[in-house]
Parts: C-alpha cells; structure tokens; sequence
C-alpha cells in the first residue's frame, strides 16, 4: 500500500501548499482521501484524474472537500475519448445537505459509508470512528486484505482516548495535528504531545504528522510528538509529494 501527500495543511492553503488529501494505491486501485485545496494540481504530478476509482471524505469542513466540486466537472467536462464510470464518493450520511452533493447526475455517485459496519473498496476493509469536532468527522482504518498492513487517518480530531484502540497496532497512524505541545484538550485538533503519546500507546509502527499548521517551527512540532512517542516510533512529518509504503 502506497499513500502519497497531495496536501497537508490545516484550515487554509498557505505559501502554494495545499490542504488535506491524500492518495492511497495498492493492486491497481486508486482511492482519493479527503480532497482539500490543491488537490487537482497535485493529483495531475502523479496520476491521471480520470484513473481514480474511488474517493472517500472524513468530513465536510472546506479543508477537506474544497477541491471535490472541481474534480467532480473535471469528470464531467474533459473530453471523452471512451466512456467512463461513474465515480463513487463515499461520505458519511449525517450532514444530508452535504451529503447530497456527492451525487452529480451522470458524473459521481455519494455513498453513506456509515450503513455498513465495514466498507469494503477494492482491496481495503475501511473501519470508521467518530472523533471530536466542531462538526461531525469520522476517522477510518484501512486493512489491505491480502497483507493485513493497516492504515489509520484520524481526520480531524481533539484528543480522544479510543484512538489507542482504533490506531492499535497500526502501520502507519496519520494523526491531525495542528496544534503545538501546550494546548492540550483542544475541542478540535490533537496537540504534538497528544499524538504522540496516543502514538505510543496504540502501539504503532510510524507516526505521520498532517494538518500542520502554517506557522511556527514544524520541526519543533516532530520533536514534541517523538518526545511524548518515544523513541521505537518513527515520527514524519507529511510533505506535499511525499509517498509511505505500508
């Protein structure tokens, strides 16, 4: 499994980075995460558009979807030399205003991916748990089935203990952090410390820092989060264009 950065930042594109999206391949299959500022222009330096074959959001909050309408008439408008699917965008079906502009007639096709347990897409078992936020998010756990590596996004987040059990063991834990050691318990972002101390707790292999914030030190940020993990947890910090293995 592959997962390459398309964008990182928190709340707002700053300096020609955008915000949050990533693209997650293995066996031939494409799934955009999130589609934030940027996505497209990102998305084209590394794969055709029109080669995804899923996309899947953790929340409505513009950060995370504020590309999603344009890649929508990307699919509608480019010129057509064969026909191709419709796409299908998996949300959750709890903000239905939101919800329904997933489904563009004849380009996408909005999914509620809170009406199974488990979402099977391709070659990934995808687990979903509500975090902390101003509006409603859901965080998501990634099994690819014929290795059994796992992925955890935590979206956007305040602290949360159940991430020690959701991120259990993982591969890979893509933590939401905005905020600098020193602002604990915030009601909508991990801190540094928080994730890595939830890092070291879950038990996870490496810890990758996302929705960054656009000021102060980002090494700073990974000295926090390695101190509060530890040193048998590798901490990264994400980087538009940067790839993970799992």
């Amino acid at each position: 499994m592959k997962i390459t950065t398309l964008g990182c930042l928190g709340a707002y594109p700053y300096k020609g980075q955008g915000t949050t999206s990533f693209l997650i391949e293995a066996q031939g299959f494409h799934l955009l995460l999130d589609a934030g500022s940027a996505t497209l222009i990102q998305l084209e330096k590394v794969l055709d558009p029109l080669a995804l074959d899923a996309v899947i959001i953790s929340h409505y909050h513009h950060d995370h979807i504020a590309d999603l309408g344009v890649l929508q008439y990307y699919w509608q408008l480019y010129p057509k030399t064969q026909e191709r699917n419709i796409l299908p965008i998996y949300g959750h079906g709890q903000d239905q205003a939101a919800f329904a502009k997933l489904t563009l007639p004849n380009v996408s096709q909005g999914y509620d991916y809170l009406t199974e347990e488990t979402l099977e897409i391709g070659p990934f078992s995808i687990s979903f748990m509500k975090t902390i936020h101003p509006v409603i998010c859901y965080a998501m756990r990634f099994v690819e089935k014929s290795t059994g590596k796992v992925f955890v996004f935590t979206g956007d987040s305040g602290y949360l203990a159940d991430f020690k059990t959701f991120a259990k063991e993982a591969d890979l834990f893509l933590a939401d952090t905005y905020l600098f050691a020193g602002n604990e318990r915030h009601f909508a972002h991990f801190t540094s410390k928080e994730a890595g101390e939830l890092a070291k707790e879950a038990q996870v292999k490496h810890l990758v820092l996302t929705h960054l914030p656009q000021q102060g030190s980002l090494a700073q940020l990974q000295e926090e989060a390695q101190l509060a993990a530890g040193e048998q947890i590798k901490v990264s910090l994400a980087q538009v264009g940067k790839e993970f293995i799992v």
